[in-house]
């Protein structure tokens, strides 16, 4: 395993990546870095390109061109192991990541895949369910809870494995706003390096992130700081993000 000293680098460093679908281009010499302790928004209409720029970040699908260094290393079939430990990653359905037959287990079933014992793995994932206020359906299926119950449940299973790195895909789908303020809430006290959320949640994303990205046709189009983007109303609006929709 080849690892690149990551003496000050950031933590993340995407440089020129390229990814097409049949031909069709996708991401388009995409490049950006990710410095610690930044809570950055990947903003973009539907098609953008989104998913597939985060998919490219955990190696679910590996660029075509350029490359992406997550903590000092490249990410590439090799690595994938060793990089995929530092990450914890939430798809947009948290059902996808839910397949247990309590929830409880779901949460375990991480740390169990780590070697981790049966014992100390329950007192983890019982202190997150707790932490979140689920300990009270913890023998109950994910099927039987609310969306943001089954939310809140996928973020405990990806942090019981103490990620350095967080990435989340549309976080508040299907959520109503007592759960989107609880979500905020917890994300907000996370001790984590990096956090990147793709969202169209405008709202929401500039009470939980700091930077934007806004991705169209392929490209990073702007990236500032989210102070400044949210006062240029008519650009959002010319990149399919109106505000207050």
């Amino acid at each position: 395993m080849v690892q690149i000293s990551n003496q000050n680098l950031p933590i993340i460093i995407v440089d020129d990546v390229e990814f097409n679908y049949e031909k069709q281009p996708i991401l388009q010499k995409i490049s950006f870095k990710l410095e610690e302790g930044e809570r950055v928004a990947l903003l973009g209409r539907t098609g953008a390109g989104k998913s597939t720029l985060l998919n490219n970040l955990i190696g679910l699908k590996l660029p075509q061109q350029g490359e992406i260094i997550i903590e000092g290393l490249k990410l590439e079939n090799k690595n994938l192991k060793d990089i995929r430990k530092n990450i914890g990653f939430g798809f947009q359905n948290p059902e996808d990541q839910l397949f247990m037959p309590t929830i409880l287990e779901d949460v375990m079933f991480g740390l169990l895949n780590y070697e981790i014992s049966p014992t100390e793995a329950k007192e983890k994932a019982r202190f997150l369910l707790d932490k979140f206020d689920l300990i009270k359906y913890e023998n109950r299926s994910s099927h039987e809870l609310s969306g943001g119950q089954k939310r809140l449940v996928s973020l405990a299973s990806i942090l019981a494995l103490e990620p350095n790195i967080l990435i989340l895909d549309e976080p508040t789908n299907g959520l109503d706003p007592s759960w989107r303020k609880k979500l905020a809430e917890i994300l907000l006290t996370l001790e984590v390096k990096v956090i990147l959320i793709a969202s169209h949640d405008l709202n929401w994303i500039k009470k939980t992130t700091q930077r934007g990205l806004v991705l169209d046709q392929g490209k990073i189009q702007i990236d500032q700081p989210l102070s400044e983007l949210f006062k240029q109303e008519k650009i959002l609006e010319n990149y399919g993000l109106p505000l207050d929709w």
